[in-house]
């Protein structure tokens, strides 16, 4: 049970410090860093939900991850053809870097697991991520956004992620 709490306090604390404040102050990002932003951010919980397509023991976990896929690729896929019509090309930045990389360290932590243990890491990891993501879509991204139809798409994935992260701490209460 210590392994279990030390990896979920890891696992928290590796994607609460993902994005700082700091890495992504509003007079230093233009639309398309915020959008390569909100796009890593969707393809990141992407990868992770299909990982636990295979790994995780529980049902729940398992619907959750298939929620998790459907939702992050339509919101990603809206994102794609707003830059295509506005002509926009998404530009990489330390902070969609920094979540990447994070990303990559997680998900080969989440593919040693399996079975209840998994899950519960799993689970941890996307209120971790989910909160993570919502406060930087709050308080910064969509604040920066200066075109109004990457704002609104930024507001509507706000309002799915903040459903995501109240399911996923649903999901983790009861795999305690």
């Amino acid at each position: 049970m210590k392994r279990h709490a030390t990896a979920c306090v890891l696992a928290s604390a590796l994607f609460l410090s993902l994005v700082p404040a700091s890495s992504y102050a509003a007079d230093k990002l233009n639309d398309a860093q915020i959008a390569h932003i909100a796009y890593t951010a969707g393809d990141i919980d992407i990868k992770a939900a299909e990982i636990a397509l295979t790994h995780a023991k529980s049902a729940a976990v398992k619907s959750f991850a298939e929620d998790m896929v459907r939702d992050h690729k339509a919101v990603n896929d809206k994102a794609l053809a707003l830059v295509k019509k506005l002509n926009v090309t998404p530009e990489d930045n330390a902070t969609s870097k920094g979540l990447a990389e994070g990303a990559e360290t997680k998900r080969a932590e989440l593919e040693k697991l399996s079975g209840a243990a998994f899950d519960r890491a799993y689970v941890t990891n996307e209120v971790a991520f989910h909160k993570t993501v919502d406060d930087a879509l709050e308080t910064t991204l969509i604040p920066s956004a200066q075109n109004p139809e990457l704002k609104s798409l930024l507001e509507t994935g706000l309002k799915i992620f903040k459903g995501h992260e109240q399911h996923a701490e649903h999901l983790e209460k009861s795999l305690n």
